[in-house]
């Protein structure tokens, strides 16, 4: 059973429309990300999940029940974490868990889960006096009363420092581990790439691609960095790399030698280096990055029909981050 599947789904506000046609479907225990530029839709198409939005046509079913006609049941089994969560100023931080079990008519004890987020020691402060990434802690805690079989997490990370991002990924693997589905939606697309089984890119309302990163990558040429350590290189030994089949650029400083070039390329700069008289010390390779991929498609480099083949997961972590 799929957790979430969206078909044709449209959204019109007015003369604006925020959500067109779209298909989309998340397996269960499946970790997938949702992207996209401000004003792409992610937002609307969270709210549709959730029947905060009602679509203007279409069929949307969440843990296979119809996300209209059984929202209340639903929300029971989800937990979320919504962008621009605001906490009560006057109740604790433990009051706030107890809110969220009352809520879903659970006998559960809120310690351990202020716990697993690293809030015990504040659980009796009053939530007006958190911080931001305490709020987000306090946030996350809240989702994840009653071990929710979807967590829908919109921009998880804010306001948390690297060991708390750190901690919250760690929390995501464990919940998709345990069985959970989560949808991620973050501008953080380090986060993304770290965690995530599958990426979707929304654009103008449209899915653009929807594929794991290692086949996001492939779909857009593939092309790697090659930073080669060498005892000495100068720019016309050079000229033998460029004319490599594969390799569109490359440059040296004099002891490091940078290449831009298809995968398969490789080999063949390293040997046409090494023909040339370049003593070749070490080499590493940088793969596009997700903030590229982002930006190839949101820009419209991409292919135009993105791309639906199924790959691993991509575990790089990076820190790129793209403005809302």
């Amino acid at each position: 059973m799929s957790a979430i599947e969206l078909a044709g789904v449209t959204k019109r506000y007015e003369d604006v429309t925020a959500v067109e046609g779209l298909d989309l479907t998340v397996e269960e225990g499946e970790i997938y990300g949702f992207l996209g530029p401000n004003g792409a839709g992610k937002s609307t198409t969270i709210n549709v999940l959730l029947d905060f939005v009602r679509p203007t046509s279409g069929d949307v079913h969440v843990l296979g029940r119809d996300a209209q006609a059984e929202s209340v049941a639903i929300r029971r089994r989800t937990g979320v974490l919504p962008e621009g969560f605001s906490v009560y100023d006057r109740l604790t931080g433990r009051e706030h868990v107890e809110f969220a079990i009352e809520s879903k008519e659970l006998d559960v004890e809120p310690d351990p889960i202020l716990e697993r987020v690293g809030l015990t020691d504040d659980a009796d402060r009053k939530a007006g006096g958190y911080s931001k990434g305490m709020e987000q802690r306090l946030a996350l805690a809240m989702a994840l009363v009653g071990q929710p079989q979807l967590l829908i997490l919109d921009e998880p990370s804010s306001g948390l420092d690297p060991a708390g991002a750190k901690e919250m990924r760690e929390i995501v693997r464990e919940e998709a581990e345990r069985g959970a589905t989560v949808f991620f939606s973050s501008h953080v697309l380090g986060q993304v790439e770290a965690v995530c089984d599958r990426v979707g890119i929304l654009r103008d309302g449209h899915l653009v691609a929807e594929d794991s990163i290692e086949g996001l990558r492939e779909a857009v040429g593939g092309e790697e960095s090659l930073r080669i350590t060498v005892d000495a290189a100068s720019d016309d030994q050079l000229d033998a790399v460029r004319a490599l089949a594969g390799v569109s650029a490359a440059a040296t400083d004099g002891g490091t030698v940078s290449v831009t070039c298809e995968s398969g390329a490789k080999t063949d700069v390293i040997s046409t280096l090494e023909e040339q008289g370049v003593t070749v010390k070490d080499f590493q390779t940088e793969e596009t990055s997700l903030e590229d991929l982002f930006l190839a498609y949101t820009e419209g480099a991409a292919p135009e029909d993105g791309t639906e083949a199924e790959s691993g997961q991509a575990e790089s972590a990076g820190s790129a981050e793209v403005a809302e």
